[in-house]
């Protein structure tokens, strides 16, 4: 009978060591969180759009049921969306989905009376101020609306369609709060309506395909030059 040696257990711990220290490869499978971030999106800013136009839901009323969408799905659910587009490699989904789940968080932050945004300016009596700090906020967010939209050019027809209705959507909805014209923005709410109705039809088109449906729907691809 043989007996270890002390180089044999060298040996084994070595190979031991090196077979613990080897990396484990496993395939991450992330499914597209296009639609949930986009679905997210259309409803929330349909809902908020009716409100801004007086459909259905006066501008007189307070946002409260607004306020739950942007707490929940606009925002919780579509920030969730815009990290697992980063997990999928996807840096123009991710960028997208993230900074909108935020600004609807920060919306549902503004309209919540626990956090004081409104009620420091009502405190103070200037509410006059308070317009003109929404319309600034609104400002930034037609700014880099307008950016994204920039980075749609190339994409399709839907894409690029979405981000531009969207631009102009915040657009007159600045212009609304910092003049305080109602007219203004309904016009905006209007036009967040055809947003939200272009980001569902984007959002149905990635869901819908030859395995669970009798049809699919052209996002109108828009055609790349090759590069030699």
């Amino acid at each position: 009978m043989s007996y270890p040696t002390h180089d044999h257990d060298l040996e084994r711990g070595s190979r031991l060591e090196a077979l613990l220290s080897r990396p484990i490869h496993t395939k991450s499978v992330v499914a597209n969180p296009a639609p949930l971030g986009l679905m997210g999106f259309a409803l929330t800013t349909f809902v908020l759009s009716c409100h801004n136009a007086g459909v259905i839901i006066p501008q007189s009323d307070p946002h409260t049921v607004v306020t739950g969408l942007a707490a929940g799905y606009g925002g919780l659910a579509q920030l969730l969306a815009g990290m697992w587009e980063f997990s999928s490699g996807n840096t123009f989904g991710a960028t997208a989905f993230s900074s909108y789940g935020a600004f609807w968080l920060s919306f549902a932050v503004i309209q919540i009376p626990g956090f004081g945004v409104r009620g420091a300016f009502v405190t103070s009596g200037s509410l006059v101020d308070y317009n003109e700090a929404l319309g600034l906020w609104l400002l930034g967010w037609t700014i880099f609306t307008f950016m994204m939209w920039l980075a749609t050019l190339r994409t399709n027809l839907c894409l690029t369609t979405l981000f531009f209705s969207l631009s102009i959507t915040f657009l007159l909805l600045t212009i609304g709060e910092f003049e305080e014209e109602k007219g203004i923005t309904k016009a905006g709410g209007i036009f967040g309506i055809i947003t939200a109705f272009v980001a569902w039809y984007l959002a149905l088109a990635q869901l819908i395909n030859k395995q669970n449906s009798f049809f699919e729907l052209p996002i109108g691809n828009i055609p790349r030059p090759d590069h030699k």
